[in-house]
């Protein structure tokens, strides 16, 4: 199973042939080649000596790395991505502080066409009422419009179908479904940025990540229940986190990284696209559609700086005793092992 992990650090990315991105915070700028990028480092990669003790303890012990890597590695939904994209996390990876001012790009014709057979066939459609099998019937010509308008600028994001599923506990969960255009292009844009992200997300994050799930979570905490003398253990879930993620916030924490404004005009539409229910439009002040495809990125992104880095930094500096974390979304267990109580 996956261990408990950070990435780690490696030395400084050597100029190349085709901008990736450029760092315009405190690092310097960066060009990165996009032709040819040997020794890529896979998306479940162990990390060394640089992460912090308590992380390097967090789940199963570290597993090998893979020896001669390829030049892709897969996406979430099984894919390759491209040597543009293996550049992205390569400079990802290499500076910390970079912000990518150039993504767009990698939103090609070949990734909407990707991100559209990654999709569920079966799936309900959204307020287009276009199914899976009808947007198939001449598929590419409907690729290359839906990339040129995206490009242009001319894509508009169609609100969400609102849809309710019974709870456990009786209450209903309102989900959002997507017209099929929009899980497309919000398919491609997620495959983009995780190429950013999975290299700067904790080890402890599991939730909504590539080769990781409810299972590698499990394993995580059966492991330090099991290795560790644990005294407490809090479980902790944000109460309608989904719905009342904030919007100007979410885009705040967004530019930490992105600073392509067409990227960012992308995800703008998707969270005041709003929602339909009955025939009715409204646009909630907070919140992103749960069940929408970029929902669960961006719930990580606002969470690994609304949370993550916050309780990573207490429990090394302020907590008493050892702290163990494991976060499924917005779902998470610190694990304590001390005589104070544990937060």
């Amino acid at each position: 199973m996956h261990e408990n992990r950070e990435t780690s650090e490696t030395p400084a990315v050597k100029p190349g042939s085709r901008t990736v991105g450029e760092g315009d915070s405190r690092t310097a700028h960066a060009n990165v080649s996009e032709e040819s990028h040997d020794g890529i480092v896979p998306m479940n990669h162990s990390n060394k000596d640089e992460r912090p003790l308590a992380e390097n303890e967090e789940g199963r012990p570290s597993i090998k790395e893979n020896a001669g890597q390829a030049h892709t590695y897969p996406t979430q939904s099984g894919e390759r991505v491209s040597q543009g994209l293996a550049g992205v996390r390569k400079a990802a990876r290499e500076h910390k502080e970079m912000r990518f001012t150039a993504l767009l790009h990698h939103l090609t014709i070949d990734l909407l066409r990707e991100s559209f057979y990654s999709l569920k066939r079966r799936a309900a459609p959204g307020v287009d009422g276009v199914t899976w099998h009808e947007y198939e019937t001449g598929l590419e010509e409907r690729l290359i419009d839906l990339h040129g308008r995206v490009h242009r600028g001319a894509y508009r994001a169609l609100p969400s179908r609102r849809v309710y599923i019974q709870k456990e506990d009786g209450r209903q969960r309102p989900l959002g479904v997507a017209a099929l255009e929009d899980k497309i292009v919000q398919l491609a844009v997620v495959t983009i940025l995780n190429q950013i992200y999975e290299e700067d997300f904790l080890g402890f994050s599991y939730g909504f990540r590539p080769g990781r799930g409810q299972h590698d979570a499990l394993d995580a905490l059966s492991y330090a229940l099991l290795k560790k003398k644990v005294n407490y253990i809090v479980d902790a879930d944000i109460r309608g986190f989904f719905d009342n993620l904030d919007k100007s916030w979410m885009i705040k924490f967004m530019e930490h990284r992105v600073a392509d404004p067409r990227i960012l005009r992308l995800i703008r539409k998707w969270l005041k696209a709003g929602v339909m229910e009955e025939g009715r439009w409204s646009e909630p002040e907070t919140g992103t559609p749960q069940g929408s495809v970029i929902s669960p990125l961006l719930a990580n992104v606002y969470l690994h700086y609304g949370f993550d880095l916050w309780v990573n930094v207490w429990r090394q500096k302020w907590a008493q005793g050892e702290v163990v974390v494991i976060r499924y979304a917005d779902d998470s267990a610190p694990r304590r092992r001390g005589e104070e109580n544990v937060m």
